[in-house]
C-alpha cells in the first residue's frame, strides 16, 4: 500500500542535522544531509548563471578562467566541486582554489590551451 507524507522540515530525532535514510535492498544507510548537493550551477563560457542553487554569482577571470561565489558558506574547504564543459575537445584543468566562500575552475583544449566553455558545477560537502 503507498502512502504519502507531507511535511516543511525534517530535523534528526538525536542529532538534529543528521537524518538517517535506510539504502536499496534494506541493508545499509545513508546520511541525507551528506547526500545532497550543497551548490551548482549551469553558466555560460562567460560565467552568467543561467541556472544555479546557493551560487550568488559568477566571474570570468580569463580565457577558461571562473569563478562561482556561494550564498551560503561551506564549513570548509574539503568539499568535491565537480565541473563540466561544453564545448569539442574541452577538458577540466581543475579548480585552481577552494574557499569556503567560492570555487574556481578552468578549462583547456585536448594540447593544453586555456578555453572558453559553457560549463556547469556541482558541489558536495558542508555548509556552515
Amino acid at each position: 500500500m503507498a502512502s504519502e507524507l507531507k511535511v516543511n522540515t525534517l530535523t534528526g530525532v538525536s542529532t538534529a542535522g543528521s537524518i538517517a535514510v535506510t539504502g536499496e535492498g534494506n541493508s545499509t544507510t545513508t546520511n541525507l544531509q551528506q547526500g545532497l548537493a550543497k551548490s551548482w550551477v549551469l553558466a555560460s563560457s562567460s560565467a552568467s548563471p543561467a541556472d544555479s542553487l546557493n551560487v550568488s554569482g559568477g566571474t570570468d577571470n580569463g580565457t577558461g578562467d571562473y569563478s562561482y561565489a556561494v550564498s551560503t558558506n561551506l564549513g570548509n574547504t574539503n568539499f568535491s566541486a565537480v565541473p563540466t564543459g561544453a564545448e569539442d575537445n574541452t577538458r577540466i584543468v581543475w579548480n585552481k582554489l577552494r574557499a569556503t566562500s567560492s570555487y574556481r575552475i578552468s578549462f583547456a583544449d585536448n594540447n593544453g590551451t586555456a578555453q572558453d566553455a559553457d560549463n556547469a558545477v556541482t558541489v558536495h560537502g558542508d555548509l556552515a
